[in-house]
């Protein structure tokens, strides 16, 4: 066998989110039945980020072992040509290579960066709608930019994660919640558009969209910057603020080494 990694772009507005789910259209559910038809056999699918419902990438990972002949650059070419066709236009397969045996588009992975978009103006921009939030009060930026920097290095983010549980030996548990955030700021690109980029090691489960919910409370005036410290040290969900909307998140890319 050798291993495939493809790099993926998709509109998640149309799918309940990447992992293949019996009955529901997910993109790893789409993507693998693709797979499956182009090569005559099923494969397993293993992604860097496990996207919600809703949620859109530009760089997701996506790793799957095929037969040796399969590999081979001409039937890469062909592969990844034919995966477009047959996923598009909701999916794309934007680059497919062979790479080491053991690599995991989810375990080798260093870190993610994610995007959340906001459009923050009175009127809503109907061209925008699918991958934009629209705000139409109006929000202060600079204590945004100040409360998402005191995200920055390693904290718990239980009050920004959705609770999820692991199985170890046998035994069910609470997943760990603590991370390593990278970066996390704000831009403007044009007036009104607000930008919130964020890179960390992994990311619990809707922990980008809470952070998001949570710092236009601060842009609104209803928080100060500073309760930034204070909800992480709480580790309580209940105390940050609501989840923001999944269409305006997107999987930017995936680092390696």
């Amino acid at each position: 066998m050798a291993r495939l990694r493809l790099r993926v772009a998709y509109d998640g507005g149309a799918f309940r989110g990447f992992t293949p789910n019996p009955g529901v259209r997910t993109v790893g559910g789409v993507l693998a039945d693709a797979l499956g038809r182009r090569l005559g056999y099923p494969v397993q699918l293993t992604c860097a980020g496990r996207t919600d419902a809703g949620v859109h990438a530009r760089g997701q990972v996506v790793s799957l072992d095929v037969a040796d002949e399969d590999a081979s650059a001409g039937r890469l070419e062909a592969l990844g040509s034919g995966l477009s066709r047959m996923c598009g236009p909701d999916v794309a397969v934007l680059a497919i290579e062979q790479v080491s045996g053991d690599f995991d588009a989810r375990f080798s992975a260093l870190s993610r960066a994610y995007r959340y978009t906001i459009w923050n103006a009175p009127e809503p921009d109907v061209f925008r709608r699918a991958v934009s939030w629209h705000i139409p009060d109006p929000l202060e930026v600079a204590p945004m930019v100040e409360a998402a920097a005191l995200l920055v290095g390693e904290h718990d983010f239980a009050s920004f994660c959705s609770k999820a549980t692991q199985t170890v030996d046998g035994t069910e548990r609470v997943a760990p919640t603590t991370r390593r955030v990278l970066h996390a700021v704000w831009s403007t690109p044009e007036r009104g558009v607000l930008l919130f980029d964020i890179a960390a090691n992994s990311f619990c489960r809707q922990m980008v969209r809470s952070i998001v919910g949570t710092l236009t409370e601060v842009g609104r005036g209803r928080r100060p910057a500073g309760d930034m410290r204070r909800i992480l040290a709480s580790r309580d969900r209940a105390v940050a603020g609501p989840v923001a909307p999944p269409h305006g998140l997107c999987l930017q890319s995936v680092a390696y080494a």
